[in-house]
């Protein structure tokens, strides 16, 4: 088994497509990037420790690797927008890569350097070194379960999902 750590704004608007992927054991939210220990929600959300939004991905590399997982990640993201994603504005909901080996880390380089030579653009993911993964509270794990129509309405609301 391996983790893969994706900071894609909200993080329970990324969380879905991840746990529906063949191979993916299993998606947590939680918060990487800053230094400060044990952060809440209140506090990365107010932009206070320097830490994202994130997901932690553990997934078996015989079924997903771990560019289909930043594919899947990169489709479903804004790569082009470095103020957040959608509605939720400010750093903690930049987007970041954070990779554990030197391979994730020249995957990510690679694929963030050619969709911006495809595009055009300036692509806004970060692509960081793994620190340390802060659980989330439990109240935001599975939220797209637990609160199926607030999910539905933040989806349509933060322009995520078109209707």
């Amino acid at each position: 088994m391996k983790t893969a750590y994706f900071a894609g704004g909200c993080f329970w608007c990324i969380t879905p497509t991840f746990k529906e992927t063949e191979g993916v054991i299993d998606v947590a939210s939680g918060y990487c990037g800053g230094d400060e220990v044990n952060p809440t929600y209140s506090e990365v959300k107010s932009q206070k420790t320097g830490h994202r939004e994130t997901i932690k991905i553990d997934y078996d590399e015989t079924k997903v690797s771990f560019e289909e997982l930043l594919d899947i990640f990169i489709s479903g993201v804004d790569p082009f927008d470095g103020e957040g994603q959608f509605i939720d504005r400010g750093y903690s909901y930049t987007l970041a890569v954070y990779y554990n080996d030197i391979i994730e880390k020249e995957t990510a380089v690679r694929m963030i350097s050619k969709l911006e030579e495809s595009s055009g653009k300036k692509v806004w993911i970060s692509a960081e070194a793994f620190k340390a993964f802060y659980t989330a509270e439990e109240e935001h794990q599975n939220y797209y379960l637990k609160h199926p129509e607030e999910f539905e309405k933040e989806l349509i609301e933060s322009g995520r999902k078109k209707i």
